[in-house]
């Protein structure tokens, strides 16, 4: 769904793509301090759609750093978010993990399982996204990479045996409205707001995030 800027006495006009990522990408710096940089971006050749880079065998189109010294591209500088957008306004939002946060990436199926869990349960959840290839990923407090194969062991389970992955140190995730090949956009399960501003930490949510993958992972062994 296109937003919208309202302006007085005219028509309300559709943003463009390009301002809409500028202008979260921004957000994102300003509001949440969260560093970004921009990605990668797909292009439209008629009917043919490929990533900016021209890779045929692209694993991620449109959403992986365009150079390789991303890391030290990334910023919390909102001046600095106008300026990268500005030279390339289709560019992806990319945000670096380890930093303000890590993310505990799971399938969709477990990550809806899990959500549902922790919402009865009265966790405090920070922000959840989703992407288009069904993955969901629960935004936490950095040291998560170092804690959750520990966690999960002394939860009986094997860290290998279950799909939880932990994106921390030298990772990123692409954010909302990052388009990502044919399938569709990242969005947001739940929201950036001021309630959930202070990440949980891993701890916090690595039992029902286990719980939730070991059930998927018995499920898929039945099918």
């Amino acid at each position: 769904m296109e937003e919208t800027i309202k302006v007085t006495g005219a028509p309300q006009i559709p943003k463009q793509r390009g301002e809409q990522l500028l202008e979260t990408a921004v957000r994102y710096a300003e509001e949440r301090h969260w560093d970004v940089f921009p990605g990668a971006w797909l292009e439209h050749d008629g009917e043919t759609q490929r990533c900016s880079c021209n890779a045929a065998d692209c694993t991620a189109p449109g959403a992986h750093p365009i150079a390789p010294g991303w890391a030290g591209q990334a910023t919390g500088s909102a001046t600095a978010v106008r300026r990268m957008w500005s030279k390339h306004p289709r560019s992806s939002i990319l945000l670096p993990t380890g930093r303000t946060f890590e993310a505990l990436d799971v399938p969709e199926t477990a990550g809806c399982l899990a959500l549902a869990r922790m919402e009865r349960m009265g966790l405090a959840l920070g922000p959840v996204t989703r992407t288009p290839d069904r993955r969901m990923l629960f935004l936490v407090l950095p040291g998560a990479s170092v804690k959750v194969p520990v966690l999960v062991r002394g939860l009986g389970w094997a860290p290998a045996a279950l799909d939880l992955i932990c994106r921390g140190e030298g990772e990123y995730i692409a954010a909302p409205p990052t388009r990502v090949g044919a399938h569709g956009s990242v969005q947001w399960a739940r929201r950036p707001t001021a309630t959930n501003r202070w990440l949980p930490d891993a701890e916090e949510l690595i039992s029902p995030l286990a719980y939730a993958c070991a059930r998927d992972a018995v499920a898929a062994r039945a099918r």
